[in-house]
């Protein structure tokens, strides 16, 4: 399998990796894995709370080269956007910005779905509805602390 120019750059130099605090009502945690595929992606976002603009975005990855360039675009991707605009980031966004091949379709999905998760956490927190978006898949994930710990 050959990976693009931008899936390496991503890969070997992978930007906004980190943790923001979980317990703060200003940053939504989206914690998605797929044990079939072994990858587990924890998305973080910082957004204000008067703008619903991002601010930051952080992320850990476990898994192939595909999965964490994606993790990378998808940061940089979501600083400056309102969690509205974040939401309608597609998987086929990071597929064709990343040329990710049908082996690593998955990686993208699982991106998409974490940055919804972590917006939902974020509107959980503060009382907010949550968008109204696919089911997340997080099968397989008790705890947090136990993955990335």
């Amino acid at each position: 399998m050959t990976y693009s120019d931008i899936v390496l750059d991503h890969y070997n130099n992978p930007r906004n990796v980190g943790t923001l605090d979980s317990k703060s009502n200003t940053v939504g945690t989206g914690l998605i894995g797929n044990n079939e595929w072994g990858e587990v992606i924890r998305l973080q976002i910082e957004v204000s709370l008067t703008t619903r603009v991002i601010t930051a975005a952080k992320f850990k990855t476990f898994g192939g080269g595909a999965a964490i360039a994606a993790s990378s675009l998808a940061t940089e991707w979501l600083k400056g956007k309102t969690i509205e605009e974040a939401a309608r980031i597609d998987n086929m966004d990071f597929v064709a910005a990343l040329n990710l091949s049908p082996v690593n379709l998955h990686c993208s999905i699982l991106v998409e779905d974490a940055i919804k998760a972590s917006i939902n956490d974020f509107l959980r927190k503060n009382g907010l509805e949550e968008l109204s978006v696919a089911e997340i898949e997080n099968a397989d994930i008790e705890e947090e602390e136990d993955i990335f710990h």
